[in-house]
């Protein structure tokens, strides 16, 4: 199933007929819009019958709603750092700033959960003068508290999954702050449960920008993958129902300037456009 907030946070599963089901009052009135989708993903077991029957209806067109962040309220982002070789070694060649070594050595990082935007919104360049990239991810939504959770038993614990966007600014900071900036943790337009996705490491990934294919890859190639970044995740913190795991980005990694249109499409999932917005440009502080 393929699950999205539209319009004013309204919860919703995709229907026949490319349309979309109002599910929200199976969600308690005194939920907080924003925080439909982590009720759904905490009752899940109880409310997944339900569910499926809105699944096979006919809803409202999806061309006639305004689709929003699947999952705008997770208590975390956690991200891979390094996780594909040859995108290490495209960042080596350009003479990146940031430390050599894949994720065996540098594990994960932090996104703040505030940089979570949707395909209503737009990227938005805060600075002239930092070069700012695309890097297309795919996203894991859990759908269960993991606390040290062993790589056998880690996929059990996922809820689903959500094409991502990790929008970087190079330079001399440290990756939370170059990668937390408001907008730059593009999800959506859907989360796909994980019954659809039996194996999220053989995953085609493609992204391209202005019709242009700047990345191409397959979730296969990643160093972790899904159920040993959940296993080292877990190892250090709590990882709560509808937090976010970004498993890392391959290569083809390149600049984004105001006016370019990103389409990340990632095999079994829809795709996810997003503008760039140079509106605002200013120096940087650095």
């Amino acid at each position: 199933m393929r699950l999205s907030l539209f319009d004013a946070h309204r919860l919703g599963v995709w229907g026949l007929r490319d349309s979309i089901v109002d599910i929200s009052d199976l969600i308690d009135s005194s939920i907080r819009p924003d925080d439909r989708m982590n009720a759904l993903i905490e009752h899940w077991p109880q409310l997944r019958p339900a569910v499926e029957i809105a699944s096979r209806s006919v809803g409202t067109a999806l061309s006639d709603v305004v689709l929003r962040a699947p999952q705008p309220r997770p208590t975390k982002i956690v991200a891979a750092a390094a996780n594909h070789a040859a995108h290490l070694q495209e960042m080596t060649t350009r003479g990146s700033t940031q430390p050599s070594g894949t994720i065996e050595k540098y594990r994960g990082f932090l996104k703040a959960p505030s940089s979570i935007v949707g395909p209503d919104a737009a990227i938005e360049l805060p600075y002239h003068d930092r070069r700012i990239d695309h890097e297309g991810e795919l996203g894991v939504v859990m759908g269960a508290r993991a606390r040290r959770v062993t790589r056998e038993d880690a996929l059990r614990y996922v809820f689903g999954y959500v094409p991502l966007l990790d929008i970087t600014m190079r330079g001399e900071e440290d990756r939370p702050y170059r990668k937390s900036f408001d907008t730059f943790t593009p999800i959506g337009p859907a989360i796909v449960t994980a019954d659809e996705v039996p194996d999220p490491d053989v995953l085609d990934l493609q992204l391209r920008v202005n019709g242009e294919v700047r990345q191409r890859g397959n979730t296969a190639e990643f160093i972790y993958d899904v159920p040993r970044l959940i296993e080292v995740y877990s190892e250090a913190m709590t990882l709560e129902p509808g937090d976010i795991i970004a498993t890392g980005t391959v290569d083809g990694v390149s600049r984004l300037v105001g006016g370019d249109v990103i389409a990340l499409t990632i095999e079994g999932l829809p795709t996810l456009h997003m503008p760039v917005l140079a509106a605002d440009l200013r120096p940087s502080t650095t």
